[in-house]
């Protein structure tokens, strides 16, 4: 069946295109764009007005920590929380048990994945077993449906495996997405290492344990002229390493995610103030739901990012979606696992930075679709005539409170929780069928 959809705002700087039109879905592709369509006789017209229309919403970062561990979350249930977030592609790490170290693992979930509301696609591990050492078959993995490979929850501490596996990426143009962190310098860090941790007595994680390892990763794609993707830069130094590489010639890109641009370490004593903004929340102290790795950083690390996104410094946002059920969340932060979801919260997080004029909706569209569609070659990133109808419905205005009836992973772990946002994905269409319905 056709579908109308009219008078919304369609942002879509593939096209350049933001203007307030009228969008044609036919046969699962996007048939025509313009003002004041007419409705081919059956079709369904979906009221846009006063709506933002784009592109399907695309991450690449996300645990949906299946198979093994369904208690926090699994293929179907992330699937529902991405799909009523607005994605309509994501993409899933390999830290699951099983880890996805092997061309059969990687073929389960390609299988799986089938019926799901949303498109999975997974990421292969970059090491055997995800023990940081001995090489996995890469080769293998990406001829069952591997679309890049990464150890992420920690680093790949054998340089020479790593190097190997630029080498291989860059003969195959497939990524390696690495989480940088100098494990020999964690030493039971539960926070940022600056003031807010001393403050509450609490080990801290030093900015330059990630630096360290971003700074080496970089030097072996230098060498290697691999694809290295650089997972969730939290630092302003960071984007320096990274804008440096660019500068430098390298494949090297990076993405931030959307707790870094407006949460800071504040967040984990309770004091919840997004950046740039003089509003305070309380909230618990400490919040083991603010307990992120990398962690949440300080304000000036926050606007370092935003300036690394608005240049061009950084490729994309993800949200690093990381459920974790309540028991692995104690207020000890010592023993609380590091990571809050993500695809339920990011539009919200982001359009508060489109509202105060920090963030442009056709730069916020273009990082969150058309680039990682183009530079992952993925599906979608575009509402082109004859392309395929994946697109989000954005109510920017739309306000609700976060909480466990609201959520639909099946985790709840957010700091943000209690808190009244404004922007929600209003429906999200895959391949010209809706998915979602607010």
């Amino acid at each position: 069946m056709a579908i109308v959809i009219r008078g919304g705002r369609i942002v879509d700087p593939s096209q350049g295109l933001d203007a307030v039109m009228d969008l044609l879905v036919d046969r699962g592709r996007i048939a025509e764009i313009g003002a004041m369509l007419n409705v081919p006789n059956g079709a369904e017209v979906v009221d846009a007005q006063g709506m933002v229309v784009t592109p399907g919403l695309i991450d690449v970062h996300a645990h949906l920590r299946d198979p093994g561990f369904p208690a926090k979350e699994t293929l179907e249930t992330g699937a529902r929380s991405a799909v009523q977030g607005g994605f309509t592609t994501i993409c899933c790490m390999p830290n699951t048990n099983p880890a996805l170290d092997r061309a059969e693992r990687i073929a389960d979930i390609v299988e799986r994945a089938r019926d799901l509301p949303v498109r999975v696609f997974p990421l292969g591990s970059i090491t055997v077993g995800r023990a940081l050492e001995d090489l996995a078959d890469l080769e293998a993995m990406a001829r069952a449906g591997a679309v890049g490979f990464s150890d992420d929850g920690e680093s790949t501490r054998n340089s020479q495996a790593m190097r190997t596996a630029l080498e291989w990426s860059a003969g195959s143009g497939l990524p390696i997405m690495v989480h940088c962190e100098d494990w020999s310098l964690i030493n039971g860090g539960v926070m940022h290492e600056g003031a807010v941790s001393r403050e509450l007595g609490l080990s801290g994680l030093a900015a330059a344990a990630e630096e360290i390892i971003v700074s080496r990763d970089i030097e072996l794609s230098r060498i290697t002229g691999g694809w290295l993707h650089v997972l969730h830069v939290s630092t302003a130094r960071g984007r320096e390493l990274v804008r440096q590489a660019k500068l430098d010639g390298l494949n090297v890109t990076a993405e931030v995610m959307p707790h870094h641009l407006l949460l800071t370490d504040e967040w984990v004593a309770g004091r919840r103030r997004f950046v740039g903004s003089d509003t305070l929340f309380e909230g618990p102290c400490p919040d083991p739901n603010a307990k992120v790795n990398p962690p949440l950083r300080t304000e000036a690390d926050a606007e370092a990012l935003l300036a690394g996104l608005i240049d061009g410094t950084f490729d994309i946002l993800a949200t690093d979606h990381a459920p974790h059920a309540p028991a692995d969340k104690p207020v000890d932060l010592r023993r609380a696992a590091s990571g809050m979801i993500g695809f339920d919260v990011a539009l919200p997080l982001l359009l508060t930075l489109v509202r105060d004029g920090r963030l442009s909706m056709p730069l916020l569209v273009e990082l969150l679709s058309v680039r990682p569609a183009d530079r992952f070659h993925l599906p979608g990133g575009t509402l082109r005539p004859g392309s395929v109808a994946d697109v989000t419905i954005i109510d920017p205005d739309r306000e609700w409170t976060i909480d466990e009836s609201s959520i639909a992973s099946r985790s709840k772990n957010t700091p943000l929780l209690g808190m009244t946002l404004r922007g929600r994905a209003h429906l999200t269409m895959v391949e010209g069928k809706i998915r979602y319905r607010a």
